[in-house]
């Protein structure tokens, strides 16, 4: 089933639907932060995966219409600022998805992509009624792993060569929440300083294990 796609806001950021004419700022800000994104870049890992903005675009816009995903566009002060996607979405007895996001680089450091992610995943368990929403991170990708801590994802464990990222198979730390342990919100328990202490922080162990040499690739 589609779910209509809002914008949401909060402050100076919103997420809103992707849109066709997104095409050509969306195409400048990926290849302008082309060193910044690589190395956190899904890939096929049976051959290059093609750089049509456009069709990515409307790719994203079916996959919503058939009620898998919620495609946004992240703004900054109203400027393009990078993207968030809520997708594999189950509805039934299982009700949950999964969230990727990137921001440019000239954004990071603004709060923009917490801001983003609360407001996506409110959206997703109050209005759309999903019960989980899961977000999987490279071990390497230090300011991913700030935003769950920040939000207070819960740490749930280490994925072994889970996604193919800039040519590899990769380790995942996995986090989640279900919605009853946000009853007035992600976004609202962030702002008001509610965030469990430790929430999001991966155990020493784990880390250690997402090093262990034959297990982890650079």
């Amino acid at each position: 089933m589609s779910t209509p796609i809002p914008t949401l806001t909060d402050g100076a950021v919103s997420v809103r639907p992707i849109r066709l004419r997104d095409a050509r700022l969306l195409e400048r800000e990926l290849l302008d932060n082309r060193g910044w994104l690589r190395k956190w870049e899904a890939t096929n890992p049976h051959g290059a995966m093609s750089f049509d903005v456009r069709a990515s675009i409307r790719s994203l816009q079916a996959n919503a219409r058939a009620g898998f995903g919620l495609p946004f566009a992240i703004d900054y002060d109203g400027e393009f600022a990078g993207q968030l996607n809520v997708s594999s979405i189950s509805y039934g007895s299982l009700s949950s998805a999964t969230i990727g996001y990137w921001v440019s680089e000239r954004f990071a450091g603004h709060g923009i992509t917490p801001t983003a992610v609360a407001l996506a995943t409110d959206y997703s368990f109050f209005q759309v009624g999903l019960h989980r929403m899961e977000i999987c991170i490279r071990p390497e990708n230090a300011p991913s792993l700030r935003v769950v801590e920040k939000l207070g994802f819960r740490y749930e464990g280490l994925r072994r060569r889970y996604i193919h990222i800039n040519g590899d198979w990769r380790d995942h730390f996995c986090f989640a929440l279900v919605a009853e342990e946000v009853p007035a919100g992600v976004l609202r328990r962030w702002k008001e300083g509610r965030v469990p202490v430790g929430a999001g922080t991966v155990p020493q162990a784990e880390r250690d294990a997402a090093l262990l040499p034959g297990t982890h690739l650079p």
